[in-house]
């Protein structure tokens, strides 16, 4: 995620994320590549949403889980006419090609560690889309989670819908060459940039999680509050399938990950106990 605190003033950013349309490098995210004529059944095999449902151009959200039904990474995955692409932070790359690979025997799946490749940019805000269809990407008419190529030039540009921050928004992947050039056009446009401080500020307000910050492979995937977008307990059999269908008939976790309003400042370090009037810890 942006590894710039901000360009200058985060206060500004932060509002503008609310009310216009503003711009994130976060390109240090991981893109992964499955091809071959099993690659679709395979991941739904080891995830906890129903890829086979997908058509060419659709996308859904998703965990890929251990047998124990706990969290290796958070994902979004992309259909496309001859392949099926994992979008994830940086984190969870080398575990997931790991854990993929372990399971590979006779399938007619290859997986392709693209994101030394293509870099990423996030265009979001209620503004977004009208700012980025007047530059010729055409993001408006994407559902959630539908996304799209579309060629300018010699170049081929991916336009994801994703709602990272609880607000429109568009993921948009380029050759990695490219990456400075399309910053440059999205910034001339009148696009504002941003850093990790707005970023940060709006993905804790709308409970979106990064693996590895505020998820582990210590918590199970219902866990993570994700569940109606994440979690299909009506597909087929997945690894990890069993403690979480358990969870699921038991009515609840005993922990989820939670949005807390705090009225003091500093706010707390990571892992800070969180008390109850009568003194019991209850996160």
């Amino acid at each position: 995620y942006p590894a710039i605190l901000h360009f200058g003033d985060a206060e500004r950013e932060y509002q503008a994320a609310k009310c216009d349309a503003v711009l994130f490098d976060v390109s240090d995210r991981a893109q992964i590549e499955m091809t071959g004529k099993d690659a679709r059944q395979f991941l739904n095999n080891f995830c906890t949403n129903d890829i086979n449902r997908l058509g060419t151009e659709e996308g859904c959200e998703a965990f890929v889980t251990n047998v124990k039904g706990r969290i290796l990474a958070h994902i979004f995955v992309f259909v496309t006419d001859g392949s099926v692409w994992i979008e994830t932070n940086r984190h969870a790359e080398e575990t997931l090609l790991a854990h993929f690979d372990r399971y590979l025997i006779t399938e007619d799946v290859q997986l392709h560690s693209r994101t030394d490749q293509f870099g990423e940019l996030f265009v979001t805000g209620p503004d977004s889309a009208e700012k980025l269809s007047s530059l010729n990407i055409q993001s408006n008419t994407l559902g959630l989670l539908e996304h799209t190529i579309t060629h300018r030039g010699d170049d081929s540009l991916v336009i994801r819908r994703v709602d990272l921050l609880g607000r429109p928004g568009s993921l948009l992947s380029v050759d990695r060459t490219r990456l400075l050039d399309l910053w440059q056009e999205l910034t001339a446009s009148g696009i504002l940039p941003c850093g990790a401080e707005a970023f940060h500020a709006h993905r804790i307000e709308s409970g979106f999680p990064l693996y590895g910050l505020d998820l582990t492979d210590d918590n199970l995937a219902p866990e993570a509050a994700r569940t109606q977008r994440a979690i299909s307990y009506t597909k087929g059999c997945y690894l990890g399938q069993e403690p979480i269908a358990r969870i699921d008939a038991l009515g609840h976790v005993n922990r989820e990950l939670r949005v807390l309003r705090l009225n003091s400042t500093p706010p707390p370090e990571a892992g800070a106990v969180i008390g109850a009037e009568n003194g019991r810890e209850i996160g």
